[in-house]
């Protein structure tokens, strides 16, 4: 079980997390891994590799569910 609160809360996203998105990318795949955070989150289709930038409200209202978190929780950022 993931310690992160349900999305669209202020959920705490991570570098390496894997989220499952409310539409799927053109390829067929709805699972994107978290590559940058700040402002903008940028997520990589974990099935073709295709990376997208949004703004981080966006990225709440389209992320679905956390499916798995690199498990870095005490590193520093």
């Amino acid at each position: 079980m993931l310690n992160h609160p349900p999305m669209g809360q202020g959920f705490a996203i991570r570098l390496g997390d894997v989220v499952q998105m409310r539409k799927p990318h053109a390829c067929g795949a709805d699972q994107w891994v978290v590559v940058r955070i700040g402002a903008d989150v940028r997520i990589r289709c974990t099935q073709c590799g295709r990376a997208v930038l949004m703004p981080r409200a966006r990225f709440a209202r389209a992320a679905r569910k956390l499916l798995s978190s690199d498990g870095a929780e005490g590193s520093p950022r």
